[in-house]
């Protein structure tokens, strides 16, 4: 069972160009044109990739993400989050990469089994990088207004937010 893994990707490529062919489609034509198309789509959303790391990576370095943490300090406690998780909260919605950082430093600062390490936990596996998937997936095929989905998106993060605290208070005796 091991090797599985390492037979299971060739076998599914296998299998797609064999039925490719059994279809008499192109397969290596067909591989081309999509890679370019992928290419192009790449391109275009390049430029938006590319403002969103840089505006996430200077609210981290500039210490706007700890300041706004700290303001934020009391409605998290008021609502049941503890202080620690609130730069995770924050950086979330924008950064993948951003927020798996803030979560590991969470684990080193207090612990994967404390509070604050298993509402992190909950909290990183159930809310969204808003901001970077309304960029690649509607950037992609050229949307520009969004109408609902973004604070329709952000509700859901921040209900999730305050349901992580919540669900670990009532599931995790900590």
């Amino acid at each position: 069972m091991a090797d599985f893994g390492a037979y299971a990707v060739p076998a599914v490529i296998a299998a797609i160009v064999l039925f490719g062919f059994l279809r008499k489609v192109p397969v290596f034509d067909t591989f081309v044109a999509g890679a370019k198309e992928g290419l192009r789509t790449s391109v275009s959303i390049l430029p938006t990739l590319i403002g969103l790391i840089m505006a996430v990576s200077m609210l981290s370095a500039s210490g706007a993400l700890d300041l706004l943490s700290s303001l934020l300090a009391p409605a998290s406690q008021f609502l049941g989050l503890p202080p620690q998780v609130m730069p995770l909260a924050l950086i979330k919605p924008f950064s993948g990469s951003g927020s798996t950082a803030v979560l590991t430093q969470i684990y080193k600062d207090c612990g994967p089994d404390s509070l604050a390490g298993r509402v992190a936990s909950v909290m990183a596996g159930s809310t969204e990088t808003t901001f970077y998937a309304v960029a690649v997936y509607y950037g992609s095929v050229g949307i520009k207004k969004t109408r609902h989905t973004i604070p329709a998106a952000l509700l859901g993060d921040v209900t999730a937010c305050i349901l992580s605290a919540l669900t670990v208070r009532l599931f995790f005796s900590c």
